[in-house]
């Protein structure tokens, strides 16, 4: 795994060892963030699940601001602090040892608000529909943000509504990515 583009292009990033994460692969990585490019400008990035750090690594490299990335796993969470330190710039990631509850909880009471997030929970969980709507009704998500959803081919993904317009929706072998973008009423 590296780095695809931008200021941390090349930089070799560390994988999980075991099953407890499933890191997205190049090739997936390098078309969700084709897909991205016309939202990757300034602002915070969340990664809810975020494995290796690399997707909240990557949109940091392509011109976000800041990325807050989350794991419950003590593993994922020394590879995303040894992931983090090869990019020289610590201060643009804050990363949290918690559940994906425990830290949405937090981020409302906090009033954070993020302009992109990543949700790639585990397959077998379903927790999109879930994470997305507490989003929404915590007050999580600036105006126009998008969210890129990572599933699995039978996965109950939310559907488009008032508050949420599906962008792009791409399928690569079992895995489907979708792009959403949030508009409050």
């Amino acid at each position: 795994m590296r780095v695809v583009a931008g200021r941390f292009r090349g930089t070799k990033l560390e994988a999980a060892v075991g099953d407890k994460t499933r890191p997205t692969t190049d090739k997936v990585k390098e078309a969700m963030f084709s897909m991205l490019m016309p939202y990757l400008d300034g602002g915070d990035v969340l990664d809810l699940y975020a494995g290796t750090g690399g997707l909240g690594i990557e949109a940091v490299s392509r011109g976000m601001g800041h990325a807050t990335l989350v794991d419950r796993q003590i593993q994922a969470i020394q590879v995303i602090q040894n992931n983090i330190e090869k990019t020289h710039d610590k201060d643009a990631f804050t990363v949290l040892k918690m559940t994906s509850q425990q830290a949405l909880q937090k981020f409302s009471e906090e009033k954070a608000q993020f302009d992109l997030v990543f949700l790639d929970p585990p397959y077998a969980k379903e927790t999109l529909d879930a994470d997305m709507h507490y989003m929404v009704d915590h007050h999580l998500l600036s105006n126009g943000a998008i969210i890129l959803a990572e599933s699995n081919d039978v996965a109950n993904l939310p559907i488009e509504n008032d508050t949420f317009e599906i962008m792009r929706q791409k399928q690569y072998g079992i895995t489907v990515v979708t792009i959403y973008q949030y508009n409050s009423l």
